[in-house]
């Protein structure tokens, strides 16, 4: 894949956590090691693994593009953002600990949670028993509904957007209007619906929302069903690549021709981002 600013979205956070909570709950952390000091974003490396130490996750849970295991009994949170080239895989501990693996957590039945994280953008935290997430991990207090949640509604996105003089790629990438949604499932939803990338949203109407609306939900469940899409670094937990991007209408296929018309699709950059549309189907 070409585009090098890209991170993890919804749809492969959302793999990652549904392979989480497939292989690694309720099997006690026996230890740790952190190898890289500033992935660790709260507290100290030292108590990041003392919090965790004897814990078990009773589950993962998702906020836009964070991953948030509970932690069993006494309560407690194990946050973690992939940004740019994040990991996370199980795997065995006398497994070769690859070249940029920044944090190993040790668990019980000789397996292993190991965070790779090439650029080192990727953060972690452990959030004491009675403290909201939020309060530690505070990204998690500027995001906006999730996009496949009742809370995301055409009128929610219309109200927000319709006095706003800014592209509605921007728009759609902006986490505090709606999470977890990039560059891919933004360019993706406004082929499906049939809007320019560089379109203002105070030029859109209310049906056009209902478009946008409609097709963001769309791609976003097709690709969680692809187990999301693979470019650069992303695996799920076992390693195996996602799958959306082979069947992509527009992301990433600058000069190829469209599936739907045949038009080679277009590339240009708004506020320092790609965006790829046709010139035929989006008006």
């Amino acid at each position: 894949m070409g585009c090098g600013e890209l991170v993890p979205e919804l749809p492969e956070v959302e793999t990652v956590r549904r392979g989480l909570n497939a292989t690694t709950l309720k099997q006690q952390i026996e230890g740790g090691e952190v190898l890289l000091d500033r992935t660790v974003a709260y507290p100290s490396p030292a108590e990041f693994l003392e919090n965790l130490r004897g814990r078990a996750i009773a589950q993962w849970h998702r906020r836009g593009k964070y991953l948030i295991g509970e932690l069993a009994e006494e309560g407690g949170w194990l946050g973690v953002h992939l940004r740019m080239t994040g990991q996370l895989f199980w795997t065995r501990p006398d497994e070769p600990v690859q070249t940029h693996c920044r944090v190993r957590l040790f668990m019980e039945g000789d397996r292993e949670l190991r965070f790779i994280d090439q650029r080192t953008f990727g953060q972690m935290w452990s959030v004491p028993a009675g403290v909201p997430p939020e309060q530690v991990i505070t990204g998690l207090q500027k995001l906006g509904p999730e996009p496949l949640s009742a809370d995301f509604t055409s009128d929610y996105l219309k109200t927000q957007l319709h006095r706003r003089i800014r592209p509605i790629k921007n728009a759609l990438l902006d986490q505090s209007i709606v999470a977890g949604i990039g560059n891919i499932y933004a360019d993706e939803a406004l082929f499906m619906s049939g809007i320019r990338p560089q379109k203002l949203c105070s030029r859109l109407n209310g049906k056009q929302f209902q478009r946008i609306h409609a097709a963001i939900q769309d791609v976003l469940t097709q690709a969680i069903a692809s187990r999301g899409t693979t470019f650069s670094n992303f695996r799920d937990v076992e390693g195996i690549n996602g799958n959306y991007g082979q069947r992509a209408w527009v992301y990433d296929r600058e000069g190829e021709p469209c599936r739907t018309c045949g038009s080679p699709i277009q590339r240009l950059k708004l506020a320092g981002r790609s965006a790829h549309f046709c010139k035929q189907c989006q008006k």
